[in-house]
């Protein structure tokens, strides 16, 4: 593993180690063990898409791990005016121990990976959303003991988190099933790779796909760079929505996930939100977890 640049690069193996890496970490944090692995590290963070829960998660897991994490917003970057993305990372590589990027092109982050000479960590593009899932799936083992033979089902846009949903469930030996616009479906090639791999449903009709749901998900219907589209997808999207009727189709003792921020009243209701809030912020909390141990697997 010499970068995280989407789920599907990974083994299966090494995201088991990941979530299990991640588990000791929290134990430690909890018990108040200090674990400075990482000690006289730099981690540079370029943003061109703003974030609460990526940047300071890894602002403060860097810190925990006894290393430094430097903001870069592309405003302040020459790559912010037209310079090439493989002379910023060549020259960062001579500074830095690692580079997160929160961006818009998938190709951007692997372009930094080609040219670069240090690990790239992808911390969201408009394809995928690794760091997310990889707290998806350590939250999911928390709460129900183990990954595998589990359903989880996606409601809402094929987007970013429904691709990497797909491979990081069906890589731990889970079913997925994606509830979505026929308009708006998740990457062909990973439903193509899924249903060679694993057992993947993707349906326009919503109470089918969470049919004996173990976990039910949902994202925005409309992330960042699509808010121009927004009256267009609240039409596309309308019932598209986890309520009570759609946790009545799901299994008796399903967790709800939301990968935030969340709009009630659009693809959650307030009430089956806050019925699930324990379980929607500790899985915002295990991304400062799972970071960490993706920071320890790179850079130590």
């Amino acid at each position: 593993m010499k970068h995280l640049l989407k789920l599907s690069d990974l083994t299966a193996e090494e995201i088991l180690s990941i979530l299990n890496l991640a588990d000791q970490l929290k134990y430690e944090r909890k018990n108040g063990v200090p674990h400075p692995y990482l000690k006289g590290k730099h981690l540079g963070m370029i943003f061109q898409k703003s974030s609460t829960r990526t940047r300071v998660s890894f602002e403060v897991g860097m810190d925990e791990l006894g290393g430094q994490a430097l903001f870069l917003s592309d405003r302040d970057l020459q790559i912010g005016r037209g310079e090439p993305i493989q002379d910023t990372v060549r020259v960062l590589s001579r500074y830095l121990d690692g580079i997160m990027i929160r961006t818009f092109k998938q190709e951007d982050v692997e372009a930094l990976a080609k040219y670069g000479s240090i690990p790239v960590i992808n911390g969201l593009t408009d394809y995928c959303h690794p760091c997310q899932v990889l707290a998806d799936l350590m939250t999911i083992r928390e709460y129900k003991g183990s990954l595998k033979g589990l359903k989880l089902c996606f409601v809402g846009d094929g987007n970013n988190m429904a691709n990497s949903l797909i491979v990081g469930c069906i890589k731990m030996g889970m079913r997925v099933a994606i509830a979505c616009p026929d308009a708006y479906r998740p990457d062909a090639d990973v439903v193509a790779w899924a249903r060679e791999n694993g057992e993947l449903l993707v349906t326009s009709d919503v109470l089918a796909a969470a049919a004996g749901a173990d976990v039910l998900y949902t994202d925005v219907w409309a992330s960042m760079g699509q808010e121009g589209e927004k009256k267009v997808r609240e039409a596309a999207f309308k019932g598209y929505c986890i309520d009570e009727k759609v946790l009545a189709a799901a299994d008796r003792e399903a967790m709800v996930l939301h990968c935030l921020p969340a709009h009630r009243g659009e693809e959650i209701t307030a009430e089956v939100f806050e019925a699930h809030a324990a379980e929607i912020f500790d899985e915002a909390e295990n991304r400062l977890h799972a970071q960490k141990a993706v920071l320890v697997k790179l850079l130590k």
